[in-house]
């Protein structure tokens, strides 16, 4: 008689659960304190904007019908925002979920996925769900090495996935590097960019991957309105691709992937401007800020292109985080990423910045002694 376990797709068995950053509800229970503070998931600190707020609001109060599952207020929206047509848009339950549906659409049971290593987790889990073959690509000096992944592209080869800037380092790839590579690699594979963390790039010569979609590259760019549009709680990503590949993406989508409240939120927070350029600037000027603490401390630090900042405790990033979690600080220890020495920490409000700083020196202090 057959077990449960005989049951499973092999592919399921060699899955690992995604671990997110411990949710605040969660360490309070655990820990039974209060004035807990999270700086572990790259969430926008300051909320949404009070418009996304008002129009999400509003759509609950339409919330007995089905959501327009071609999202066409938002598309609409976003099709002019970001100058690309409309039929170029996918949109999905967060960037998390157009992973998965990339994978699903492109990817069969035996071809390679060349993906660099340390990065988000989940292309790992979406390609080995699809049956395909992993093919890790080490970071050189915690940056994404583009020649070795064009080494590492065979004629079994269907997908390239880079994260730009990277998580969790926040390292962007060199425009010069990131252009040669385009111009090598060849034409049986598609090239994934997820700019997840890319509306906050200063880097003036950043390339924007959804120009190589107006080019008619195999090119697909994934974006979130989690991050610097704060509705990381209502789950809207899309992707930006060219008609063939759009139009297939879309055949896989489920119908309603994206609800009512989150299209009319995200279409608000689109528009407000205002709150775009807030969150903008209090990333900038957090940056600046743990940047100049950090360097007083003499703790190391990798400098950012996105919301967060990877800093080089020397130590057991398990043991820091647990403590500073007894402190009512949430971060993300670098062990998830295979980086034991490093926390990630999301740059959080001024309040918040200096509240991680002084709980790090108290940390660290107690285990120096």
């Amino acid at each position: 008689m057959k077990t449960a376990l005989d049951l499973i797709r092999d592919e399921i068995l060699s899955l690992t659960p995604y671990i997110p950053g411990k949710h605040i509800k969660a360490v309070e229970a655990e820990l039974g304190i209060t004035n807990i503070i999270k700086m572990a998931s790259n969430e926008n600190p300051m909320g949404p904007s009070p418009k996304a707020v008002e129009a999400a609001t509003e759509a609950v109060r339409e919330c007995n019908t089905y959501p327009d599952s071609h999202c066409s207020y938002l598309r609409e929206a976003l099709a002019k925002h970001l100058q690309v047509r409309e039929q170029n848009l996918v949109f999905g339950n967060g960037a998390h979920e157009m992973i998965f549906l990339l994978t699903s659409t492109f990817l069969k049971p035996g071809e390679e996925a060349v993906i660099p290593l340390p990065s988000f987790g989940e292309y790992v889990a979406a390609v080995r769900l699809a049956g395909g073959i992993v093919k890790p690509i080490a970071l050189q000096d915690l940056t994404i090495d583009l020649e070795s992944c064009l080494d590492a592209i065979t004629e079994n080869t269907k997908l390239v996935f880079i994260c730009n800037p990277n998580n969790p380092t926040g390292k962007l790839i060199e425009a010069e590097k990131i252009n040669a590579f385009m111009e090598r690699v060849p034409g049986h594979v598609l090239v994934i960019y997820d700019e997840a963390y890319g509306e906050y790039i200063d880097d003036p010569t950043y390339p924007n991957g959804i120009d190589w979609v107006k080019q008619g590259k195999n090119v697909i760019v994934l974006r979130t309105f989690s991050k610097v549009y704060s509705l990381a709680g209502l789950r809207v990503g899309y992707a930006v691709a060219n008609d063939a590949l759009a139009d297939y993406m879309g055949r896989v989508r489920l119908v309603f992937n994206v609800n009512a409240i989150a299209q009319a939120a995200a279409v608000a927070a689109l528009g407000d401007k205002e709150y775009f350029n807030m969150s903008i600037e209090n990333n900038r000027q957090g940056k600046e800020y743990l940047y100049k603490a950090l360097s007083e401390l003499e703790i190391g630090y990798i400098p950012t292109q996105a919301n967060f900042l990877l800093i080089n405790i020397l130590g057991d990033s398990n043991q820091i985080f647990q403590e500073l979690m007894k402190l009512g600080v949430i971060v993300r220890p670098g062990s998830v990423f295979g980086l034991n020495n490093y926390l990630r920490v999301t740059i959080g409000t001024p309040e918040q910045n200096i509240r991680f700083i002084q709980a790090l020196c108290q940390v660290m202090g107690g285990v120096a002694d």
